[in-house]
């Protein structure tokens, strides 16, 4: 059961979002909060394994509720919840601690998943926001193959093994632990030693984050 924080000051929203929370298999809503103090009360209070955070709060806005809150839950994972999809937004989310980023646009299904994906360690990134995020983290192109991988791997200035970067590379296209390590065909803690290589040379404390920096990096 994964236990779900939901901190939205919009009471239309909450009610419709705790309808929702309390219906959908697996989901334990454990506490609401209307702003961002509020909520980083409520996470220290309940400890819960989700929080669905807004933006747009009152005396704390969602991007510095995060960042407060991953200081004494660095592994409650944040899926930011927003009707928000500037890019300062997004990036600033990410680099608060953010593990996810949907907008309020998402269908019941897309919110759920988001939910359990994060839960379970994998990134989200809705895909209405995806072009923004990636037309800005867009790498240069080269005058051919070769010379894009070399220019590529050239930014790679983290200490990254080839092989780390063809599992960052694999995060990146949303593969979990055990995904990488079908496709790299290693064991599952071979994988997970991986990822939490990468986590610690990109000084990162997330895979949305390793993700994000790797492609504004140019790093995969």
């Amino acid at each position: 059961m994964i236990n779900v924080l939901l901190v939205e000051d919009h009471e239309l929203y909450r009610m419709g979002l705790s309808m929702l929370l309390e219906k959908a298999e697996n989901i334990n809503l454990v506490a609401e909060a209307s702003d961002g103090l509020d909520g980083v009360r409520k996470a220290r209070e309940f400890s819960p394994d989700v929080i669905l955070m807004d933006i747009g709060l009152p005396n704390m806005d969602g991007i510095e509720a995060t960042a407060r809150i991953k200081e004494f839950l660095p592994d409650t994972k944040i899926l930011i919840f927003t009707s928000r999809d500037s890019e300062q937004d997004i990036f600033e989310a990410f680099k608060a601690g953010a593990d996810g980023y949907i907008m309020k646009g998402a269908s019941p299904e897309q919110t759920t998943t988001a939910i359990k994906s994060v839960y379970e360690g994998v990134g989200w990134i809705d895909p209405a926001i995806a072009k923004v995020v990636f037309s800005n983290l867009q790498r240069p192109s080269g005058q051919g193959g070769s010379t894009d991988e070399i220019s590529l791997r050239s930014k790679n200035t983290y200490g990254l093994t080839e092989r780390e970067l063809d599992v960052l590379s694999l995060m990146v296209d949303g593969l979990s632990n055990p995904q990488i390590a079908e496709k790299l065909v290693i064991s599952r803690a071979t994988a997970k030693a991986h990822v939490h290589s990468i986590l610690q040379k990109l000084c990162t404390t997330s895979r949305t984050q390793a993700t994000v920096k790797a492609m504004k990096e140019g790093l995969v």
